[in-house]
């Protein structure tokens, strides 16, 4: 006799901040693993490309807009969401975006949009859709948080406040929700290539590099891509009941060392050329 009763077969998953990124990437692989998918974000029109691919690749899903700083836009989409596809199992909450700044040089609305779209953004969905979790007795809260929260960085002060506020939170939710049957995870992505952030301007972004490698915090120069963040949000998911993944962190494997074997090969296919 299983001491929970499995995942259901139709599991409808709902994935804030779908229109690019990691958001998109999650949709894309949830669906591919047979989750009808509910892309959100203020860019619709973006959801609803990915979702038209998606249904072109035989996967179900549907576009909605979602403002998470807006709490009418969050209830709305939960309630369309759960209308078209049915009672929600699973909720990723990736909506947000990266601001650069010393704390000491950014202003205090610049700081609280950080807040906003990080932290109360993700909480206006998980209350959204705890309550008919709770009452099923399952269901899958899994929220894309950042190293940053674990390891602060200069130049990142407002986006890694919002991020360690938003662990705290999944933290207490992992206590509270104990015995529901509710699981709550969160995933820690490393530096990840998406246009959050990294579209900025050099005099925005070479100070930060420049003060991450002095703190010892840019030891490479390779990237995740948005592709392995959702592999690893579509594993946590896909978890059996029994258990459940708390924290996941994700970071760049580094570019491989050249051996000296592959040092003097280069150096005889060097000589070669020049004879």
């Amino acid at each position: 006799m299983p001491r929970f009763e499995p995942h259901p077969a139709r599991r409808p998953a709902l994935v804030a901040g779908a229109s690019s990124g990691i958001g998109a990437a999650t949709a894309v692989e949830l669906a591919a693993h047979g989750f009808p998918v509910a892309l959100g974000a203020r860019r619709v029109e973006k959801c609803q490309e990915i979702a038209e691919n998606i249904i072109a690749d035989g996967g179900e899903a549907i576009a909605l807009p979602l403002d998470v700083t807006d709490a009418d836009s969050v209830k709305g989409f939960v309630h369309q969401a759960t209308e078209r596809l049915g009672d929600i199992e699973v909720l990723v909450t990736g909506a947000g975006d990266t601001f650069f700044g010393r704390l000491h040089e950014i202003d205090t609305e610049s700081f609280e949009s950080q807040i906003q779209i990080h932290l109360i953004g993700a909480n206006r969905l998980t209350t959204a859709v705890l309550p008919g979790m709770v009452e099923r007795q399952r269901g899958d809260l899994i929220f894309v948080g950042s190293d940053v929260a674990l390891r602060q960085r200069p130049h990142m002060g407002a986006y890694g406040a919002a991020k360690a506020a938003l662990l705290a939170m999944v933290t207490n939710l992992q206590m509270e929700l104990e015995g529901t049957g509710v699981r709550a995870s969160i995933v820690h992505p490393g530096p990840t290539k998406t246009g959050m952030g990294w579209s900025l301007p050099l005099e925005s972004v070479g100070p930060a590099l420049e003060d991450w490698a002095k703190w010892g915090q840019a030891r490479h120069n390779y990237f995740l891509r948005a592709s392995d963040l959702a592999r690893a949000i579509t594993f946590v998911a896909e978890t059996p009941r029994g258990g459940f993944i708390a924290n996941m962190e994700l970071q760049p494997e580094a570019p491989l060392a050249a051996t000296k074997e592959r040092q003097q090969l280069k150096v005889d296919e060097k000589a070669l050329k020049d004879k």
